[in-house]
């Protein structure tokens, strides 16, 4: 299958491509800089020149694919909402390319905030808010002759390599002194191995029906205060509770997330798919030493 991929070069992307080269499939990564194409080349994979605003690139590159796997997105939390609809107009021109065909579109979504108070499990619909946006077209979409499937993803998405939600606590934990948690520390966060996320969303490509929802999820909810003492232990830290109002001044705009209890269920997912998650889980990972290197 000729696979067109966006965000190829990203901490997803780019263990996704060598999940799909190593499974026989063609892969065209979206690059917009020499950077990324660099990446991409020496991956294996072909280099389609664009961007997300880039809407023309878009279509071409989908119109050319028998797939896509949609995993670029601009991470800027101070514009989140201009973020969500670059994210929607991205998806309807991938579809509009691939309408009627049976073609799939697989895209990453999110799993916070999804069902506060319990367990989020896969046939939860979105949040109307956020990427709920996102899922909503995508279930569109499937009305309309392309396969389509989401793959919600956990807020710690870990790994070699990680620059998110984990390296921004280990930072702010060496900055401030400390390792914080926030009230009792028993809220859970759910977590899985990027490589196993690679994984996911290549069985979603070549067997998700049209309009799946799945949860890439291995860690069900690892409560935060166990983060927080393994992120204490390795830097030589103090392990302290703060109050969610005092959060802030500790963790910045990781706070109000840390704060959340989220765990998350991926029983559904791995029934439909046979996936089944290998590698370490967020713990085991966290206490590598890679996480820790000088300057990570």
């Amino acid at each position: 299958m000729r696979v067109f991929v966006t965000g190829a070069s990203g901490f997803i992307g780019s263990a996704v491509v060598p999940e799909l080269l190593g499974a026989g499939h063609q892969v065209v990564g979206l690059a917009r800089s020499e950077a990324s194409a660099r990446a991409l080349e020496a991956a294996g994979a072909e280099v389609h020149r664009g961007s997300l605003d880039d809407l023309d690139s878009l279509r071409a590159g989908a119109v050319k694919a028998d797939g896509v796997i949609h995993l670029a997105f601009i991470h800027d939390f101070s514009r989140f909402e201009a973020s969500i609809r670059a994210d929607t107009r991205a998806i309807e021109v991938l579809g509009a390319a691939l309408e009627g065909s049976q073609r799939p579109l697989v895209i990453a979504s999110g799993l916070l905030g999804l069902a506060p108070g319990r367990t989020a499990v896969e046939t939860d619909p979105a949040s109307p808010s956020g990427r709920g946006v996102s899922e909503e077209t995508m279930l569109a979409l499937a009305t309309r002759g392309v396969r389509t499937a989401i793959v919600r993803l956990p807020p710690s998405v870990h790994g070699r390599d990680d620059h998110g939600f984990v390296p921004h606590l280990i930072a702010s934990a060496r900055q401030k002194g400390v390792a914080v948690y926030v009230g009792q520390g028993v809220n859970r966060w759910p977590a899985v191995h990027r490589l196993d996320a690679a994984r996911l969303f290549r069985l979603a490509l070549e067997r998700a029906p049209a309009g799946t929802r799945l949860h890439a999820v291995a860690d069900e909810g690892v409560p935060t205060r166990d983060i927080a003492n393994v992120i204490g232990r390795r830097l030589g830290v103090p392990v302290v509770s703060k109050a969610p109002a005092e959060a802030g001044d500790y963790l910045g705009f990781l706070g109000s997330f840390f704060a959340l209890d989220a765990p998350a269920s991926g029983a559904i997912t791995r029934e439909q798919l046979g996936w089944h998650p290998v590698e370490p889980g967020l713990l085991a990972d966290l206490d590598s030493d890679h996480y820790f290197a000088t300057g990570a």
